[in-house]
């Protein structure tokens, strides 16, 4: 079975609302491919090990978080970054990215998906305007140690700060590089704020504001959104959508 890229293109759009985040990168189809599409690779970030996925795999379109023509980026297509536009324009294939609308979504976000796979209830968006973090509740409050080794187990050993409560009944949630949003975190009243990187402010705060802190990696707390979207696209499309992981430590 296959899609018009153009009914994908409005699906994703309406499902994430690009056009109600001021982002850092263009949000929605970046690079246009063939028409129709049988096949769809999704990930966490356009590099050319993923690309060089979806080429194996026959692929006609990639989703991911991480896409192109970021605005710290020069402006000239040269070196790595036009290698990888010009491996996909040779291939025919489209690009879609979702940054910040694929860690907000309620549904299918980096921070939703995040909660739900800790065992918590989403409840409250917060950080920012509109609000990209997410906050959870557990049913019954649970010990810290035991919230960290979860987190270990669905992420990776975290850079942790731990000077707060030693139960957590609520946790606050913003993947990827965002430990700014650690003082909104315990002012919403979070036992825990899960980001995926530390800033070297990080330590001072947990310390000064009796608080918990976890940097559980960038990469790996940024693989829940596009794997719950890519499920999200073969279910409605009864598409081949298929995540792929390039690991990354960061």
């Amino acid at each position: 079975m296959s899609i018009y890229l153009a009914s994908l293109r409005t699906w994703l759009d309406e499902l994430l609302q690009p056009g109600n985040y001021p982002d850092y990168a263009p949000n929605g189809l970046q690079i246009e491919g063939r028409t129709e599409i049988e096949r769809i690779v999704v990930g966490v970030s356009a590099n050319d090990a993923l690309i060089a996925e979806a080429i194996d795999r026959k692929a006609d379109a990639i989703v991911v978080h991480h896409g192109f023509f970021w605005k710290s980026d020069p402006p000239e297509i040269t070196g790595y970054r036009g290698r990888r536009i010009r491996t996909l324009i040779r291939n025919d294939i489209s690009l879609f990215g979702y940054h910040l609308p694929l860690d907000a979504h309620p549904e299918y976000g980096n921070n939703a998906q995040i909660v739900r796979a800790l065992g918590a209830t989403r409840t409250t968006a917060f950080a920012d305007s509109p609000p990209i973090g997410w906050l959870g509740e557990f049913e019954e409050a649970r010990p810290r140690e035991e919230v960290m080794d979860q987190l270990t187990a669905i992420t990776q050993t975290p850079t942790a700060f731990l000077d707060g409560p030693e139960v957590i009944q609520r946790i606050a949630v913003v993947s990827g590089g965002a430990p700014r949003y650690f003082e909104d975190a315990v002012d919403a009243g979070a036992d825990l704020f899960i980001t995926g990187e530390a800033s070297e402010q990080s330590q001072g705060i947990a310390r000064e504001l009796g608080a918990n802190f976890a940097a559980c990696g960038h990469h790996a707390t940024e693989r829940f959104g596009p794997r719950a979207l890519g499920d999200a696209i073969a279910a409605h499309f009864e598409i081949d959508a298929e995540f792929v992981d390039v690991p990354n430590p960061v």
